[in-house]
């Protein structure tokens, strides 16, 4: 990877649009869809993977299908928040499974989790694992969501 910005184009910005909604398309079909030949798709694609862009290509699952119809978004603040506290909170959250999404955050609490789990019994063990028996949280404030208005994953480019 160079130090240097990758500089899109309009052909990168049609490519990373659609694997943002379906990457699952061949790279012939890719290449169809954003009007150029196959070997210049495969080569732009593997650009913007090298230049870390494109970071990974998953399945998103539709949680309440498998059992996981619970949403908690929690804020937690720390009692000490140096930097290496704060990065052995993240490395302790980053190891449970449930934990979708963490953040660092400034003005107010010092993290934000995005948590999905079954039900309420679930998010008690995982509310006295993660965060009750941790000795450096201060304060735990979790949000349930009680209805999921919107969900994306695709970035505007």
């Amino acid at each position: 990877m160079s130090d240097q910005p990758y500089q899109m184009d309009d052909l990168d910005r049609r490519i990373l649009n659609i694997l943002q909604l379906d990457s699952s398309h061949t790279n012939a079909e890719l290449a169809e869809l954003v009007h150029v030949s196959p070997p210049t798709c495969l080569r732009r694609v593997k650009q913007l993977t090298e230049a870390g862009i494109l970071e990974r290509q998953v399945a998103i699952v539709a949680p309440e299908k498998v059992g996981a119809r619970l949403t908690a978004l929690v804020e937690i603040s720390l009692d000490v928040q140096a930097d290496e506290r704060m990065a052995e909170f993240e490395q302790h959250v980053a190891a449970e499974p449930a934990v979708m999404q963490c953040y660092r955050v400034a003005s107010g609490p010092d993290f934000v989790l995005v948590v999905q789990v079954a039900d309420m019994p679930a998010y008690h063990g995982l509310a006295h694992r993660l965060f009750a028996a941790h000795k450096n949280v201060r304060n735990v404030k979790t949000y349930f969501s009680t209805f999921r208005s919107k969900f994306e994953t695709r970035i505007a480019v």
